[in-house]
């Protein structure tokens, strides 16, 4: 059976980045939006994005951006999926040319399977918390128990996973992969490398069981 993926989001410095891979990440996250205490520059995005391994994937993560801003960080970070975390349609997502995710915050009345079949185009849903002021990294978990079984699409559990929930939320969910931000942190933005090997080995775990 295949493993399950995991992506540590809100990395802003170099070796942070390089410690993920080290410890087995798939993909690290870089947030361009500015409200956010996890925001990159351009530049600092750049260097991390450079300094990754091969094989393990840089995301962008964007909310609600002006599409002039994405494509100026697309020309100077090489990055290999993009994340959108607002109000975005299909169309404002695809017209990158670029492989997407769509988050989706979980609250009452949202149909995840309705909202999977609104981004046909999606290499997937990332499915967090919700939180009326905050589009993401709020360290809210979200219900478990209203995530369907199948999506007709790969699922990346995020919301308030930590080393000592991710093998639990694993074995309930089965998702294609777990996205960890503030649960690996010692600091907003800084993450913490014995958190960062603790919830990889807990992943593996989970989804053994």
């Amino acid at each position: 059976m295949p493993r399950i993926r995991v992506k540590i989001c809100g990395l802003t410095r170099v070796e942070d980045a390089l410690a993920a891979a080290r410890f087995g990440a798939d993909a690290i996250g870089l947030v361009f939006y500015p409200k956010s205490p996890r925001a990159v520059e351009i530049e600092q995005a750049r260097q991390i994005a450079l300094a990754l391994p091969p094989f393990v994937t840089a995301v962008g993560l964007f909310v609600d951006a002006d599409p002039v801003y994405v494509e100026a960080v697309l020309r100077r970070v090489p990055l290999g999926l993009l994340q959108f975390h607002g109000a975005e349609t299909e169309v404002e997502c695809a017209r990158f040319g670029r492989p997407y995710l769509k988050a989706i915050r979980l609250r009452e009345g949202v149909d995840l399977r309705r909202e999977a079949a609104r981004f046909p185009t999606a290499c997937g849903l990332l499915v967090d918390a919700y939180d009326p002021d905050v589009p993401g990294g709020t360290g809210r978990r979200c219900d478990w128990d209203r995530i369907p079984k199948e999506l007709g699409k790969p699922l990346i559990l995020a919301g308030g996973l930590d080393p000592e929930n991710v093998a639990a939320a694993v074995a309930k969910v089965r998702p294609w992969a777990v996205d960890v931000s503030s649960g690996v942190e010692k600091a907003k933005g800084i993450k913490d490398p014995a958190k960062m090997a603790a919830f990889l080995r807990e992943v593996h775990d989970g989804y053994s069981t």
